[in-house]
């Protein structure tokens, strides 16, 4: 549903790159029907899909996929490359997106020279500034310190708030729990995950890495 924070969680192979590869359009489900803002996916050719993709979907992932020999801004400008916008504008619109992660103040550092925790900042701003329907994040937190880890789940947080759809994949419980409502992959089949069961099986993880 628009504005919903979703969590997606399963072992390994259970079907979660699968998930997330049919949601952002890059494979076609093989069955049933997959509509993004109304519109039957299932329908379209490859040019439609891609231009929908670019117009209505961002993508954030473990890796974060910055270019280290540009800026942090011109990485968010790589966005709006094909936009038709002129390059005043797609750098000023880049800027307000920046500063909308708390890091217009690295906005002309280059992306090799920042902290992970900033690189994702820069990539969640990367994914945001056409203004998409849809933010799929593939492990956000994956190559995080725990405290950048928070950080970064503070600002999905405050996305969701301001009406933002995220549909998180993670392995950990307590990246799951964050979210509105929690979905497990078993077997390729979605199920409704117990939100209270998630963040009990946080919380023993976290005892568990805190004992002597």
């Amino acid at each position: 549903m628009p504005g919903e924070y979703v969590t997606v969680v399963g072992p390994s192979g259970s079907g979660k790159s699968t998930f997330l590869n049919v949601a952002g359009l890059l494979d076609r489900p093989s069955s049933g029907i997959y509509r993004l803002d109304g519109i039957d996916t299932a329908s379209l050719n490859e040019r439609d899909r891609t231009a929908l993709r670019g117009r209505r979907i961002g993508f954030v992932f473990q890796s974060f996929h910055l270019l280290p020999r540009l800026s942090a801004v011109e990485n968010v400008m790589l966005s709006l490359l094909y936009t038709g916008i002129p390059r005043r504008r797609r750098r000023s619109l880049a800027g307000e997106m920046l500063e909308r992660v708390a890091l217009a103040h690295r906005a002309d550092s280059l992306a090799g020279l920042l902290s992970g925790g900033e690189r994702q900042r820069v990539a969640i701003a990367r994914a945001l500034v056409n203004r998409p329907s849809l933010l799929l994040c593939d492990e956000p937190t994956g190559n995080l310190d725990s405290r950048t880890a928070q950080t970064v789940l503070e600002l999905l947080d405050t996305l969701h708030r301001d009406g933002f759809t995220l549909v998180v994949v993670t392995h950990d419980p307590g990246v799951a729990a964050r979210g509105q409502r929690a979905v497990v992959i078993r077997d390729g089949h979605l199920h409704e995950a117990n939100p209270a069961a998630l963040r009990a099986e946080a919380t023993q993880q976290t005892a568990g890495k805190e004992s002597p």
